[in-house]
């Protein structure tokens, strides 16, 4: 075999996947998207200006707030999702129990309607701010959605592997720590990341509790310019770019799993 051999040329794919070793992408579908959305924008911004390059100036300052509201909810949901896979299979029969409530009661209820119950219900007795009130709900949220994807991680590691531990005289919570979880987030990553992706998308309903991120500010511009079509056309544009830039990361981090798994 030559060791010099040329790399093989890849015209056009689609995903966001990086291209494996020996293969050399010209376009995929994320190139182009992501071209074609930073330089619609950019037109937009800079060559039509007016009225614009003032709505970006307005919509782009709830962009700290889309983005700590979507952080916090990662971090709060994958927690949540975490101990709720754990609890699914766990040999306790009322973890079991208050782990598939929850996630039979929260997946059947829009994300919307929890979001205004928590604010505007709850709220009454606990004095949740919107932001908090926010990160409460998407965790609650896509916690359960994650639960269920972490237990399906878990579920498909050999099960020897968790007798073999117990043998050798490790603990079950041990077990799981060391052995089984390392191996169960190299196979969920993907499944997580999309979840993270969705996530950052719905954040744009914390506008219904009057938090301003990028979508509130758009409707307020709206409402003194009646510039509805151009503002929520950069709206649009914005969360795009946010949205395939995040893909994009998850992608690499995939990448990287699976590189170390090597």
């Amino acid at each position: 075999m030559n060791n010099h051999e040329e790399p093989r040329v890849i015209e056009i794919t689609d995903g966001v996947l990086l291209p494996t070793h020996g293969e050399r992408r010209i376009i995929d579908s994320w190139r182009l998207t992501l071209s074609i959305a930073i330089l619609g924008l950019l037109a937009m911004i800079f060559l039509v200006k007016d009225p614009y390059s003032q709505i970006f100036r307005v919509v782009i300052k709830g962009a700290p707030l889309t983005f700590g509201v979507t952080l916090g909810a990662i971090f709060g949901s994958v927690f949540l999702g975490l101990f709720t896979g754990i609890g699914q299979i766990a040999h306790v029969r009322l973890l079991q129990l208050i782990s598939g409530v929850y996630v039979e009661l929260i997946r059947g209820i829009p994300l919307l309607v929890q979001l205004i119950f928590i604010y505007f219900a709850l709220g009454k007795f606990f004095q949740l701010d919107g932001i908090p009130a926010a990160i409460i709900a998407l965790s609650i949220c896509y916690g359960a959605y994650q639960g269920e994807i972490f237990r399906a991680g878990i579920e498909a590691i050999p099960k020897g592997q968790m007798e073999a531990a117990l043998a050798l005289g490790l603990t079950r919570g041990q077990a799981m720590r060391y052995i089984i979880l390392p191996q169960t987030l190299r196979i969920v990553i993907p499944a997580i990341g999309n979840e993270f992706i969705a996530m950052l998308k719905d954040s744009s309903l914390v506008s219904v509790i009057a938090l301003r991120d990028i979508l509130r500010r758009g409707r307020e511009h709206v409402s003194r310019t009646f510039l509805s079509l151009e503002t929520y056309a950069l709206v649009a544009l914005i969360y795009l770019v946010f949205t395939l830039v995040l893909s994009k990361l998850v992608a690499m981090l995939e990448d990287r799993m699976k590189r170390h798994e090597q």
